[in-house]
C-alpha cells in the first residue's frame, strides 16, 4: 500500500561517459529536483541514496553526499540503499516508509552510478556480485552468460528469441532518438542488431552486443511528498502502487524463465491500484537484456508464456501501439547506471504524466507502469503511477 504518496519534482543528468565525479552527479540532480518541485531544502526530511557501487569507486559512504547541495541539507538523516541494479528503487521504498511511518513528510531520493572510468572485465566483476556466490557454478556466471542461458532455455522451450530480442533492441535505440538524455542515441536496423558480426560479435552466446545494456555513468533523484501536501506543488503524480517482491538468490532453485517474481510483483500492483494492464498507457522496464524484456511482456500479462514475440509482431509495445514500451531507450539505449536506474524511470514517467516528457512524450497519457529489477529476477519492483497535478 501507498498511503497516497506523489511525486512532485524530479531531477535527471544525461547518462553516458561522464567527466562528472559521483558528487557532482548527485548534487546536479538534488538541485534539478528542487528546483523543479519548488521545495525548500529546510523542508526536506530524510535523504535516501540507490547505490550499488560493489567496488566501482571508492566512495563507500555515498548517501551524506547528497548534504553537499544546499547548506540546508545538513544533519538531515541520510540513508543508502542497495539492491543490486533495484538499488534505486530501493530507496524509493524507504523514503517511501519514512513517509508512511509519519517520521517525515517531505524526502528526497537520489540514485547514482559511477562506471564508465573501469574497465570492462572490472564492471563485469563488479555486477557478477549480485549473483549467488555459493554455488561454483553460479558463481562464475557473468550477467551476460547469465541471461544467455536464458536465451538458449527459451529456444529449447519455445523457439528462438533471437529475431525478437533483435526486434528490442531496433526499438529502443529508435525511441532513445528522441530522448536527449539517452546515452547512445544511434538507430540500429534489424539486419545490423540481428547477425553477427565485427560490429555486433556475441558477448554471451546467443547474445550478441546489441542485446546489451550499456555500461553507464548517471544520476536521477525525485522529491516524494505524502499526498495530501502535494497539493501544494505545481505539479504532482500519485503513486497508486508500489510492489517489492524478492525471490530466491540461487537460480537453481526456481524456473528462471517462469519470471515468478516479476510476475507476482506486477499481478499485486495491479490489484493495489485497482487497475488493469489496459489502463496502463506507457511503461519502462528493466530491459538490462533483451531477453529480458521479452520475459517481461510474458510477465506483466501482454502475451502468455512462451509468446512474447506476439507484443512485437502485433505491434503492441511500439511508440504508437497500444502499450509503448520504454519510450525512454530503456537500458539498452538510454543508458544503466546501476545505482540510478531505478530512479531514472520514476522520474521519467512522473515527466511523461505532467507533460515534461519533451519528443518522448505519450499524448495524454495519465497512468504509467514502471518494473525495475535487481539480478536475476531476484529483487523485482512495480509502480504504478497516475497523473495527479499537471
Amino acid at each position: 500500500m501507498t498511503d497516497q504518496i506523489s511525486i512532485v519534482g524530479s531531477g535527471h543528468t544525461a547518462f553516458g561517459r561522464l567527466q562528472d565525479s559521483l558528487e557532482d552527479m548527485i548534487v546536479q540532480v538534488v538541485r534539478e529536483a528542487v528546483e523543479e518541485s519548488g521545495v525548500d531544502p529546510s523542508e526536506i526530511d530524510a535523504v535516501f541514496l540507490g547505490h550499488f557501487n560493489s567496488g566501482l569507486v571508492s566512495d563507500g559512504f555515498a548517501s551524506s553526499l547528497i548534504h553537499q547541495a544546499y547548506p540546508e541539507l545538513r544533519f538531515t538523516p541520510a540513508t543508502r540503499l542497495e539492491n543490486a541494479c533495484a538499488s534505486g528503487s530501493a530507496a524509493i521504498h524507504a523514503g517511501m516508509n519514512a513517509i508512511r511511518a509519519g517520521k517525515a513528510r517531505t524526502v528526497l531520493v537520489v540514485g547514482a552510478e559511477k562506471m564508465t572510468h573501469r574497465s570492462t572485465d572490472d564492471v563485469t566483476q563488479a555486477l557478477a556480485g549480485a549473483g549467488y556466490q555459493n554455488n561454483a557454478d553460479e558463481r562464475k556466471l557473468s550477467f551476460p552468460q547469465v541471461f544467455g542461458v536464458a536465451a538458449k532455455e527459451y529456444t529449447e522451450r519455445h523457439g528462438s528469441p533471437l529475431d525478437a530480442m533483435a526486434r528490442i533492441s531496433v526499438k529502443n535505440h529508435d525511441n532513445a532518438l528522441k530522448n536527449p538524455l539517452a546515452q547512445m542515441r544511434k538507430a540500429f536496423t534489424f539486419e545490423e542488431a540481428s547477425q553477427v558480426s565485427n560490429k555486433n560479435p556475441e558477448i554471451a552466446p546467443p547474445l550478441r552486443l546489441t542485446d546489451c545494456s550499456l555500461v553507464t555513468d548517471g544520476a536521477a533523484a525525485v522529491v516524494l511528498t505524502s499526498a495530501e501536501n502535494a497539493d501544494r506543488f505545481e505539479r504532482a503524480v500519485r503513486i497508486r502502487s508500489a510492489v517489492h517482491v524478492s525471490d530466491l538468490l540461487p537460480m537453481e532453485g526456481r524456473d528462471f524463465l517462469a519470471f515468478e517474481g516479476p510476475r507476482r510483483a506486477f499481478a499485486t500492483a495491479y490489484e493495489e491500484a485497482g487497475i488493469t494492464l489496459g489502463d496502463v498507457d506507457f511503461a519502462e522496464v528493466h530491459d538490462c537484456f533483451t531477453i529480458a524484456e521479452l520475459l517481461t511482456y510474458e510477465a506483466m500479462g501482454l502475451t502468455p508464456q512462451g509468446q512474447g514475440a506476439r507484443a512485437l509482431e502485433e505491434g503492441t509495445v511500439y511508440r504508437d501501439g497500444a502499450l509503448p514500451i520504454n519510450l525512454s531507450g530503456g537500458l539498452k539505449a538510454k543508458g544503466h547506471p546501476v545505482g540510478a536506474t531505478g530512479v531514472s524511470m520514476h522520474a521519467i514517467a512522473f515527466r511523461q504524466l505532467t507533460g515534461q516528457a519533451g519528443e518522448m512524450q505519450k499524448q495524454d497519457a495519465e497512468v504509467g507502469l514502471v518494473f525495475n529489477m535487481g539480478g536475476s529476477a531476484v529483487a523485482n519492483y512495480v509502480s504504478i503511477l497516475e497523473a495527479q497535478k499537471v
